[in-house]
């Protein structure tokens, strides 16, 4: 099964790759639009601004393939940026067209906080869901960003977390998947994450 690591121009890809050959699986790591279209597995993962992150995807030809292969039903992880570019909007730097693929805004967490929000906080488990399998109810995971996820649709939410609101951490639909925070930096309970999502589709 290949797992595509997407290369749209952000960091942290390496460590996305670390994780998934950790978890037992080749990772492919690629900018190309036929490398996402033939993907087993498709990871979107990213830091930086929502402007940034879809004019690079833009460039590259990526947003319609993306957008095509979640269509079609197919596995995909989104991680922190990753998440945010599936809403159909961000309000980072003014407002900003994403994905579209979850109607929703992105939004700036509450002034008064210290932003980004950076470090260790809990997830809080709404429902059940395969990827939280062997992780316990209220974990640790490792964030670092400053707008957050509103999806208009709450039962997509299956993992939220509080640093001044309530925002989803983790949405899920169907084959989708997607984390505010890294799961590549969040030690065992992160790797396990990885694991648990990528090997509900290993064939």
């Amino acid at each position: 099964m290949r797992v595509v690591i997407v290369d749209y121009g952000a960091g942290n890809l390496r460590s996305v790759e670390r994780a998934v050959a950790r978890a037992g699986f080749e990772p492919l790591v690629s900018g190309r639009p036929e490398d996402a279209a033939a993907a087993g597995v498709l990871i979107v993962p990213g830091v930086g601004a929502a402007a940034d992150t879809m004019r690079n995807l833009r460039e590259r030809g990526l947003v319609e393939p993306i957008r095509q292969y979640i269509a079609a039903g197919r596995p995909f992880l989104g991680v922190c940026m990753g998440l945010q570019a599936l809403l159909t909007v961000s309000e980072e730097g003014g407002e900003h067209e994403c994905l579209g693929v979850i109607p929703g805004r992105v939004r700036r967490l509450p002034r008064g906080l210290k932003v980004p929000h950076m470090g260790w906080n809990r997830v809080r488990q709404r429902r059940p869901h395969p990827v939280f399998d062997g992780i316990p109810d209220g974990a640790y995971f490792y964030f670092v960003h400053s707008y957050y996820p509103d999806p208009e649709d709450g039962s997509v939410v299956v993992g939220e977390t509080d640093y001044g609101v309530t925002f989803a951490s983790v949405v899920a639909a169907d084959s989708l998947v997607a984390t505010q925070f890294h799961p590549e930096k969040s030690g065992e309970a992160g790797l396990r994450f990885y694991e648990n999502f990528l090997t509900r589709f290993r064939s």
